[in-house]
């Protein structure tokens, strides 16, 4: 388990070079955070370690625009299914929200609103609020009033299918009762365990020498992704309903009457959920919710707030990866003091030189920590590149007693250094000059942008380095990517250990050199997981676009930024003729790519780069003639624009940019950042400029606001 801290310099004071350099580690870290909270159930950071790190991301973002591509984590929802259990693709996705620590959060969340639906200053939004549950969200789909799947939230687009586990939840009606029940319904909330249930629970665990949990948000998701049916069924798990995906019909107009109706339905809503008024209502129920905490027989992080009329939540509609409507208050951290007894070095898929902290076992609010991550030197050091609380000056050495500090019921993060218990004898870390894999090759700095130092280190020996070739196979393998059962990382790392698979390609031909290998006679192996693997390996020649380029493992290129490379090209043909183009300098194809909304120059240098290199070129050559590639999904919105990319300038009059670009992509339409010659329709309100002027260069055809309001009536 791991630890992550946020960089002490404020955002408002770091140069583009440093913004861009603390943007990727702290993407790197969340998503591997991600990983661990959605996919194994076992989070490695804290809830308020994790919210730290986020905030300084979205911080980072909203200062710097450039760097919000369509790879940023902000337009991403927790991590891909764990494969344990069949997918199910979510008919409306399950967004993750936004979150806020202070009360002044919360009173720019509601300006926000007001100035987005441009509401006048004494006008009221009520809200609907309600304890956050720490659970296991989930998602019921019920046509014609019978239960027909359950899934669990997964990477917010594509969840695990749990029906057979989740019929065995009393809180879960198999049939809705009543008269004005859809034709199809989801109904959305979290599943939970009870305190008491928890401890009866980990007893039992206990007594029969079993695992214990550490936490019942663990013990829930743990009891209810069983393979057995019958284990989750004698487990004492409780769901709450407090939202919905897709719906033939909507039986209220309010966030609160969607409550009282799912309670008609059968199902159990919060009682503590209340309708407030105004920003003093608010704050004051999040503080009289967090004192009566502690007498609550399930475990809480914070308070939700929604707006309550449905139709103000469709016009606000979503940003990223969260809904505009909603936001989470959480509840301040708790701390503990523990030991630092060794720092280690892992080398990630980038070369990217990370430390780790291990500690003295301590438990912190019921959980036990003994790692954390201390992201680079200049965090070790002490003078920036990680944490926002610990102290100027104080550098972490080996043996010093360090505070920790967590929320909700995760690991924490250290916060500082008890610097008067500091043993006589110790000394600075040294952070490693050389790579520790076997070739020892020199660790440099990485620059910025600007030609500054930047703040992580990385190991410059690139592909010859085998921890940097181990992690890129790892990925492609990854749930996320080529998704292949039974190739994990120590699979991986056999593989590559004995010379079997030295690149991608190696995987699809193990089968056909078996005979020279013989996995069977291997440790761990036998026949049938031989031919399991070989299956596994073999359903996956066949791969969607989005994710063949993901798997690649190109710089920079997360999902989504690989999901509208994907849209935006259509075929893997037409993506790799312009990714050839690229690295050859073609002014043309570089201008189409830009064009893409969200993608900008740090893709395209990235993709420039990689294409760039007649090694990379080779790997990619030799996997593509392993698999097959599909085209990209087509919009299937039957609206005007869909599949049409356009461009919002100028002052709106009716609308916000945001909400017109949100429009737009409900709609189906592309909404892109530039003008290309592929622009479709440019919407110029008042003061349109240069992307006016570029409409008319590449004739494009420009639209007024009211012009654009009547094509997509």
């Amino acid at each position: 388990m791991a630890k992550v801290k946020t960089d002490k310099t404020p955002v408002d004071l770091l140069t583009a070079k440093q913004a861009k350099a603390e943007h990727a580690r702290l993407a790197a870290e969340i998503s591997q955070h991600d990983r661990h909270y959605y996919q194994q159930d076992r989070p490695s950071i804290s809830d308020a370690d994790y919210d730290a790190l986020r905030a300084r991301y979205d911080a980072i973002e909203e200062r710097f625009p450039d760097l919000r591509t369509l790879e940023s984590l902000s337009l991403k929802v927790g991590a891909a299914p764990s494969g344990k259990f069949k997918k199910v693709r979510h008919a409306v996705p399950m967004l993750s929200l936004d979150n806020a620590f202070a009360e002044q959060d919360v009173v720019d969340f509601v300006a926000r609103i007001r100035r987005f639906l441009k509401l006048a200053d004494d006008e009221t939004i009520a809200f609907s609020a309600e304890p956050k549950i720490d659970g296991l969200s989930m998602s019921l789909r019920y046509e014609n009033g019978a239960l027909v799947t359950a899934a669990t939230r997964g990477d917010g687009a594509e969840g695990e299918d749990v029906t057979a586990n989740i019929r065995t939840l009393k809180d879960v009606p198999q049939r809705l009762k009543g008269k004005r029940v859809p034709a199809v319904c989801e109904v959305r909330g979290e599943v939970y365990m009870t305190k008491a249930d928890f401890l009866k629970l980990n007893q039992r665990q206990q007594a029969a020498g079993e695992p214990i949990f550490a936490n019942p948000r663990n013990s829930a998701a743990g009891s209810l992704r069983q393979k057995d049916p019958s284990v989750t069924a004698a487990r004492p798990l409780g769901f709450f309903a407090y939202a919905w995906g897709q719906m033939s019909e909507m039986p209220a107009d309010t966030q609160s009457g969607m409550i009282q109706w799912f309670e008609t339905c059968g199902f159990k809503t919060n009682p503590l959920t209340k309708i407030c008024r105004s920003t003093e209502e608010l704050t004051a129920f999040h503080r009289k919710i967090e004192q009566g905490r502690s007498h609550l027989d399930y475990d809480i992080d914070g308070v939700v707030y929604k707006v309550d009329r449905l139709d103000w939540q469709e016009r606000l509609g979503f940003v990223s990866r969260s809904p505009r409507w909603a936001i989470a208050h959480k509840f301040p951290a708790e701390r503990a003091t523990t030991v630092l007894k060794d720092i280690e070095i892992q080398v990630g898929r980038t070369g990217v030189l990370t430390p780790v902290a291990k500690l003295e076992p301590v438990g912190v609010g019921g959980v036990v920590v003994s790692n954390a991550t201390l992201h680079n030197e200049d965090y070790i050091k002490g003078i920036g590149g990680g944490g926002e609380v610990l102290r100027e000056g104080r550098d972490i050495r080996i043996g010093d007693t360090v505070i920790i500090q967590r929320a909700g019921d995760v690991i924490p993060q250290v916060v500082d250094v008890v610097v008067e218990k500091r043993l006589k004898d110790s000394e600075p870390y040294r952070f490693p000059t050389k790579c520790p894999c076997y070739l020892r090759t020199k660790v440099v700095r990485e620059e910025t942008a600007t030609g500054e130092e930047g703040a992580r280190a990385r190991c410059s020996g690139e592909f010859a380095c085998p921890y940097q070739k181990i992690e890129h196979l790892k990925l492609f393998a990854s749930r996320r990517a080529f998704d292949i059962e039974g190739l994990g990382e120590k699979q991986i790392e056999l593989f590559f250990e004995k010379e079997w698979v030295k690149e991608p390609a190696d995987i699809f031909t193990l089968e056909a050199r078996n005979k020279k290998i013989k996995l069977e006679e291997v440790e761990g192996y036998g026949e049938t997981s031989v031919r399991n693997l070989f299956a596994a390996i073999e359903q996956r020649r066949e791969i969607s676009l989005d994710r063949f380029i993901f798997s690649l493992g190109i710089r920079h290129v997360g999902e989504t930024t690989a999901l509208a490379l994907a849209r935006g090209y259509g075929s893997w043909k037409a993506f790799h003729d312009a990714c050839l183009k690229v690295a050859k300098d073609d002014e043309e194809t570089i201008a189409e790519m830009d064009a893409l909304d969200q993608i900008g120059d740090t893709v395209i240098a990235s993709i420039k780069a990689y294409f760039g290199e007649s090694h990379n070129r080779g790997i990619v050559e030799r996997l593509t003639k392993e698999v097959k590639i599909l085209d990209a999904e087509k919009p299937k919105t039957d609206s005007r624009v869909a599949g049409k990319t356009v461009v919002f300038t100028g002052a709106l009059e009716k609308m916000t940019r945001e909400e017109a670009k949100a429009m737009a992509e409900r709609l189906g339409a592309k909404a892109a950042g530039s003008v290309s010659k592929k622009t479709d329709y440019v919407v110029a309100g008042p003061g349109a400029g240069s992307k006016l002027a570029e409409a008319k260069k590449h004739g494009v055809q420009v639209l007024t606001e009211d012009e654009w309001l009547k094509l997509i009536s």
